[in-house]
C-alpha cells in the first residue's frame, strides 16, 4: 500500500519545495491535486518541460515519488462542447502521465446532479473513446463522486465503475464525502464492502455531516449548496474506527492490482496549511498504526 500526500494545501511552494517538504514529513508518495502549472482544475494540461523537469529533479533528490495524478474535466458534460473539450484534455494528461512513470489517475464523476440521465450518457459517451487509450497505455483510472456530481452516491458510483468489467477501472473512497454517498447516514463500513475488490483507492480526511441540523448555516435558507470539508481525523464525524476496520477486514493494506500495483490511500487535508506541520505527520503515522500494524 502506497500512502501518499495530497499537495493541495502546500501547492503555493513551488514544485521543488512542496515535493521537498512532503519527503520531510515522511511519505514517499505524493498524490498530485490539481495544479495551475501542471494538471488545472477543468483546463488543457500545463506541465511545460521546465516544470516537470523541475519536478523530476526534485523526485531524484528526495526519493519521492508521485503515486497518482487527478484530474478534474467537464468529461460529463452537460454541455457537448465543454464534453469534448474535457476529452482532449485527459487524453493529454495520460501522456502526461507515461511521461511520468505515473500508472495511476484518479478523478471524478463530474457532471450536473440536476441533469444526471444527460449527464451519465456523456460520461459514458467519453469513456468509449477514453478506456481503449487507458487500457493501451497501462493506465489504472479511479473513479469517485464528489458532492456536485451527477451521482453523489458512493454505491451507484461503485455499480458505474463495475459496469466496465475492466481492469483499468476502479473506484476511490473519500472519506471527507461520506455523508453525501449515503445520504447523511454515515455507514462507511457498508459502502467500502459494497465497493468490495474494485476499492483501490482511500482518501483520509474528516468532516461534518451536512445533513444535521446546523452543522452549517447557509442564507438564505434552503439555498441549494454542496458543503464539506477536508479536516484532520477526529475534527469531523466520519466513524474513522469502522472505516479503518472495513480496510483491515478487507485486507486493504496488502492489495495489488493488475494495472498500477499497490492500493493507495492518501491524506487529503485542505484549507489549513498553518497546521499542515504536525498534522501532515500525525495522518501518516494513523494510517501506519491502523493498517500496517
Amino acid at each position: 500500500m502506497k500512502i501518499a500526500f495530497d499537495v493541495d494545501v502546500i501547492r503555493e511552494m513551488g514544485i521543488t519545495r512542496m515535493v521537498h517538504q512532503v519527503a520531510e514529513w515522511g511519505y514517499k508518495y505524493i498524490e498530485q491535486s490539481p495544479h495551475p502549472q501542471i494538471n488545472p482544475f477543468y483546463k488543457h494540461p500545463k506541465a511545460s518541460r521546465e516544470i516537470m523537469r523541475e519536478y523530476k529533479n526534485a523526485l531524484n533528490a528526495t526519493g519521492v515519488e508521485i503515486s497518482s495524478f487527478i484530474t478534474v474535466y467537464r468529461w460529463s458534460g452537460p454541455d457537448e462542447l465543454r464534453r469534448q473539450a474535457a476529452v482532449k484534455n485527459w487524453k493529454r494528461m495520460i501522456e502526461i502521465a507515461v511521461e511520468m512513470g505515473v500508472q495511476v489517475i484518479n478523478t471524478e464523476l463530474s457532471g450536473n446532479p440536476n441533469e444526471p440521465e444527460i449527464c451519465e450518457e456523456m460520461f459514458y459517451r467519453s469513456m468509449d473513446e477514453l478506456l481503449p487509450i487507458i487500457e493501451r497505455e497501462g493506465i489504472r483510472v479511479e473513479i469517485q463522486a464528489h458532492p456536485w456530481d451527477f451521482c453523489e452516491q458512493s454505491n451507484e458510483t461503485a455499480d458505474i465503475v463495475k459496469s466496465f468489467r475492466s481492469d483499468n477501472v476502479k473506484y476511490i473512497y473519500s472519506a471527507p464525502h461520506t455523508f453525501y454517498y449515503d445520504k447523511g447516514v454515515g455507514d462507511v463500513k457498508n459502502m467500502l464492502h459494497y465497493a468490495g475488490d474494485d476499492l483501490s483507492h482511500m482518501l483520509i480526511a474528516d468532516t461534518m455531516n451536512h445533513t444535521k441540523h446546523c452543522r452549517y448555516i447557509v442564507n438564505p435558507p434552503g439555498v441549494d449548496a454542496t458543503i464539506h470539508q477536508h479536516v484532520a481525523v477526529g475534527e469531523g464525524e466520519v466513524n474513522f474506527d469502522a472505516l479503518f476496520e472495513a480496510l483491515r477486514e478487507m485486507d486493504f493494506a496488502n492489495r495489488t492490482y493488475k494495472v498500477g500495483g499497490e492500493s493507495i490511500i492518501s491524506a487529503a487535508l485542505f484549507g489549513y496549511p498553518e497546521k499542515m506541520k504536525y498534522q501532515a505527520v500525525e495522518t501518516r503515522e494513523l494510517i501506519e498504526r491502523e493498517l500496517l500494524k
